[in-house]
């Protein structure tokens, strides 16, 4: 820059020597004469590339206000609509006969932009030019004065309201009420004045194009659209911060940090969370507001924070507070920009923190009342199986009745089982994460003992189980005896719900950061309506031409969900009616 800029000079240096030495060899100037020449043709050469600079710079300029992604999408609003929709609400609060937004054009005239007029039947006014006459002087006063214009009429009213945009007036609001006007109303029309003056900025943005970019400089044509376009990005500034100001009004706690850590918004509920005024907030960053969040769980958010950027896929965590009994749930994600050349971009980190403290009692509440019901049920059943057997084994009751007996030792032993299954289930609801007994566990091999452990079953209906390990698969920090029970739960169910001489298989596979464990089988397929059903309590699938299973407790499916979010994963099912289903889950990799 600073060589280009010294050539510059030389060669205006040098423009102006010849000029000056042209003078007074060919026009024979004297030395006074020649030397103003000189300097004269210097600095008009000077002029000129400094102006060539200015319009090099005022190109950039037009080229970053014009392809600005907001600039664009603001234009491409249709602000017509807008002011029309905005009308509309107004009625809902005013009682409109008519209102017309007008838009000040550059001698200072008003050119109609959008009309609206009252749904209801009203008698032709025989004043009405006189009325819209007196309206227009109205209209034109407040767009010079910048305030409000009244016009009280017999049992109506006529109103003025200038649409001023950073204290310019973009145009008129010109509006007859069927009553007369109140001053209360008169924040209510301003704060609409100031939203059509948006839009106006938007409509004018969009229909005054320039004719050349490159020669806008010279323009007064482009040098209104270079305005109009910061008036607009102005707008869009302003309706941005009427979007950020509806975090303050919802209860969970969110938080917005730019990604060199400053904090742009925090609202009031997270602060409540972190025990922050607003003042302390001002004066900290990202990770100073997560070190208030700090437990046994979340102990290092820089790493949280880095993952996130790292891989963007979002953090999530349980905040047990035992001082304050409180839990909180906290979520880490990256903002990515939606729209433009640079979308999917990161733009920013938002924290969301959640209060569970009255969901996790209300959850230990049920299970606790479960399980007290549950265990009191244990003992009549158990008392109702023991007679059953007992009378079963008399040889000298009838033969019907010994049936009837039979029955209700099979009915007895189910229930039995279902109370089992389901105890266990709230058993896993009641504990936390952090409480599973963890250690690092390798899922084929507990594919491997599953296999083995169920072949008999399988043999039974001629069903053949294939076994497809992955080379090389991690381990994972899980629990072996709910992992193992969960995969049991998956297989018995293929092995079940299988036609006889068909197969099942059971694999596992790295996926990034996890581990998959699939099963799949030749069935009779899950209807679509039951997909996303499978994994409730209790729930059974009814196929249409089948009796409903009686002996299965509907509790299978919803053990291994619970156990494998228990442990970070996710469950899947994909199943086509008729063709199979395959089953599998994810558990974090370690």
């Amino acid at each position: 820059m600073i060589r280009t800029r010294t050539l510059t000079y030389v060669f205006a240096s040098a423009i102006g020597i010849v000029a000056g030495v042209m003078g007074y060899a060919l026009l024979d100037l004297d030395i006074i004469a020649s030397t103003s020449l000189f300097v004269l043709s210097g600095i008009l050469c000077l002029f000129l590339i400094h102006v060539n600079r200015l319009w090099s710079i005022d190109r950039k300029l037009v080229r970053s206000l014009f392809n600005s992604p907001t600039a664009t999408a603001a234009s491409i609003v249709d602000a017509n609509s807008r002011l029309a929709s905005g009308l509309k609400l107004l009625n809902t609060v005013l009682p409109l006969n008519e209102a017309v937004v007008f838009r000040c054009d550059e001698s200072e005239g008003l050119q109609t932009v959008v009309r609206y007029k009252s749904p209801a039947p009203n008698p032709q006014d025989p004043r009405r030019n006189a009325v819209w006459r007196e309206g227009i002087k109205l209209c034109q006063r407040a767009a010079a004065t910048g305030e409000l214009a009244t016009q009280p009429g017999q049992n109506s009213s006529t109103v003025a309201v200038p649409l001023l945009h950073e204290t310019e007036t973009a145009g008129v609001l010109l509006i007859r009420l069927a009553a007369e006007f109140s001053t209360d109303d008169t924040p209510l029309l301003l704060a609409v004045g100031s939203q059509f003056a948006r839009n106006l900025e938007r409509e004018s943005f969009t229909h005054n194009g320039a004719r050349t970019a490159a020669l806008s400089f010279f323009s007064e044509t482009g040098s209104k659209r270079k305005l109009d376009a910061l008036n607009v990005l102005k707008a869009v500034t302003v309706e941005q911060r009427c979007e950020a100001s509806t975090l303050t009004h919802i209860d969970e706690g969110v938080a917005i940090a730019y990604l060199d850590g400053t904090l742009a918004i925090v609202n009031p509920t997270l602060m409540t969370f972190a025990g922050l005024t607003h003042e302390q907030v001002t004066k900290m960053d990202l990770f100073d507001l997560l070190n208030k969040f700090r437990t046994d769980v979340f102990d290092e958010p820089e790493i949280a924070v880095r993952r996130v950027l790292q891989t963007g896929v979002e953090y999530e965590g349980e905040l047990n507070f035992e001082a304050k009994s409180q839990i909180l749930n906290l979520r880490i994600s990256l903002l990515r920009e939606r729209d433009g050349k640079n979308a999917d971009e990161p733009i920013g980190i938002a924290l969301y923190v959640k209060d569970l403290t009255a969901t996790k009692e209300y959850e230990k509440l049920k299970s606790d009342m479960i399980s007290l019901m549950s265990h009191e049920l244990r003992t009549p059943l158990t008392s109702i199986n023991g007679f059953a057997e007992l009378l079963t084994a008399d040889e000298h009751i009838p033969a019907q009745a010994r049936e009837f007996v039979s029955i209700i030792a099979n009915e007895s032993q189910r229930m039995s089982r279902m109370i089992n299954t389901f105890l266990s289930v709230t058993q896993l609801q009641r504990k936390d994460k952090q409480e599973v007994l963890k250690i690092p566990l390798r899922l084929d091999e507990v594919v491997r003992e599953t296999i083995t452990s169920l072949q008999p079953v399988a043999k039974k209906k001629r069903i053949r189980l294939i076994e497809q390990p992955a080379h090389r698969i991690p381990p994972v920090a899980a629990d072996k005896g709910l992992i193992t029970q969960a995969v049991k739960n998956l297989l018995h169910n293929a092995i079940k719900y299988s036609p006889e001489r068909t197969t099942v298989t059971v694999s596992t596979a790295l996926e990034a950061e996890s581990v998959r464990v699939c099963v799949e089988d030749r069935g009779y397929g899950i209807p679509a309506e039951s997909k996303e059903r499978v994994w409730d309590k209790f729930y059974r699938v009814v196929r249409e031409g089948q009796e409903k299973d009686e002996e299965s407790t509907g509790l299978g499916l919803s053990f291994v969900r619970e156990v494998v979010e228990q442990h970070g994963g996710r469950v899947d099912l994909d199943s086509e009616e008729g063709r199979g289903s395959k089953f599998s889950f994810t558990l974090p990799r370690l």
